[in-house]
């Protein structure tokens, strides 16, 4: 018997006849979830021909579209599976709207186009998608700027938000730099206790760490913190993340015994303000893991992965991405343990999940894709190795760029073992495509 696809929607009666129509002449069908439709691209190509004869009608149909998608994600939380799978959903929705931004928009003059550029932006990076997100960002930039002035406090979050792309791809002195202006334009506006602003200089406190300049990540840490404790009292989770985050500097460190004594810390006070089950609870029991894996106490660290990993699952979903990065986190303790075949399990497992959730070129993927080669590597399995390192290496250049640590990590992982392998002619060539002198030097 047939089964009509709109009827299990429980959609209005008039769109269910429409969609009807358009099943019977296939220029619908079904998406990837049952509550999600893929539109022919005929229609697609129809719809732009006739909107090319009208261009006016075309800027305001895509400012139409945008704010549409902006308002149904303007309060989607990124701690919600659901919320991930939807704006995963909604991906290539932004991504055809992205085509008449920034230029036309600017155009536009309308008023609330900045706002709506900010909440993109900040899925978009969410996401992984750095650059996009960075050309919403500059958008709502210029309409701030012009509306409200350079030290209004909108402004100034949008100004902290492009540090944070730049942050993401790892161009750490462009972060700085822009989050320095943020936190001169939070001082004078709002004061050097105020929460907008310890955020900001937490952020920083980030860069540093992420740079390897532990001793300087510390100082403004402690900054943030002195600063959050005044403010918001010693057990706010702000506060705490702050510790987490000091925490997590000790163990950089080899300073292991300090590093659980704050993550303890931050554990028991993330129990008592959000509970056991809580996500930022469970988030420090994988930190404490990754301490007694850094300890070599690799079974006390897949005990307490595991019990991160149970938590999390039932909070966020199997799918979500801080469930796989527990999920990662076993498997590299597997690795770490020589158990290469159980690490190669959950690092599949790591992969088709973020795959599915983030997208094929997203960092957290690559990384996997990344590992994953390297235990073929040690497996001596140097073909399977070198076929997975080109993949993160043309993956790693296309969404972080030539220069980021990462992408320079894997070229070198690559270089060396094409020369282990006695491909030498392949070794020089890479050397020669990313090492040669990119002009006259003064």
């Amino acid at each position: 018997m047939y089964k009509d696809p709109a009827n299990d929607l429980g959609i209005d009666h008039t769109l269910e006849q429409l969609i009807r129509v358009l099943f019977s002449y296939s220029l619908l069908k079904r998406g990837n979830s049952d509550d999600s439709f893929n539109i022919h691209p005929l229609v697609h190509f129809w719809a732009r021909l006739r909107l090319k004869s009208e261009p006016q009608k075309e800027i305001e149909k895509a400012r139409e579209a945008f704010e549409i998608i902006a308002s149904a994600l303007s309060k989607s939380d990124e701690r919600s599976t659901a919320d991930w799978v939807f704006e995963q959903q909604v991906m290539p929705h932004i991504n055809a709207v992205m085509k008449h931004i920034p230029s036309q928009y600017l155009a536009l003059g309308t008023t609330n186009i900045e706002y709506e550029a900010c909440t993109l932006g900040g899925i978009l990076s969410r996401h992984g998608r750095y650059k996009q997100a960075g050309e919403l960002y500059e958008c709502a930039l210029a309409a701030f700027e012009e509306a409200l002035g350079v030290d209004h406090p909108h402004t100034l979050t949008t100004v902290h938000n492009m540090a944070l792309v730049f942050n993401k791809q790892g161009q750490y002195e462009k972060a700085l730099e822009w989050y320095e202006r943020a936190l001169a334009g939070y001082e004078k506006a709002l004061g050097v206790d105020h929460p907008y602003t310890l955020t900001t200089v937490n952020c920083m406190a980030l860069v540093f760490d992420k740079q390897g300049q532990y001793e300087k990540a510390l100082q403004w840490y402690e900054r943030a913190l002195a600063g959050k404790e005044k403010a918001l009292g010693v057990d706010d989770p702000h506060t705490l993340t702050t510790v987490n985050n000091m925490a997590s500097v000790f163990d950089m460190q080899g300073q292991y015994a300090k590093a659980l004594e704050w993550y303890e810390r931050v554990l028991t006070g993330m129990e008592k303000a959000l509970g056991v089950d809580h996500p930022h609870t469970l988030n420090t029991v994988h930190n404490m893991a990754s301490v007694f894996r850094n300890q070599g106490q690799y079974e006390k660290a897949l005990e307490w992965h595991e019990r991160a990993l149970a938590g999390m699952e039932k909070a966020l979903g199997i799918d979500h991405p801080d469930t796989l990065s527990t999920v990662y986190s076993m498997a590299f303790v597997f690795d770490k343990q020589g158990q290469y075949e159980k690490a190669l399990e959950w690092y599949e497992r790591a992969l088709a999940g973020r795959e599915r959730a983030l997208g094929v070129d997203h960092p957290s993927t690559l990384t996997t894709v990344h590992n994953m080669a390297s235990v073929f590597d040690n497996q001596g399995q140097y073909e399977k190795a070198l076929e997975w390192y080109e993949r993160v290496l043309a993956g790693r250049e296309k969404a972080l760029g030539v220069d980021h640590p990462h992408t320079q990590h894997t070229l070198r992982s690559l270089i060396n073992l094409y020369q282990s392998a006695g491909q030498t002619e392949q070794a020089q060539s890479l050397q020669a495509r990313f090492y040669a002198p990119k002009g006259p030097r003064n």
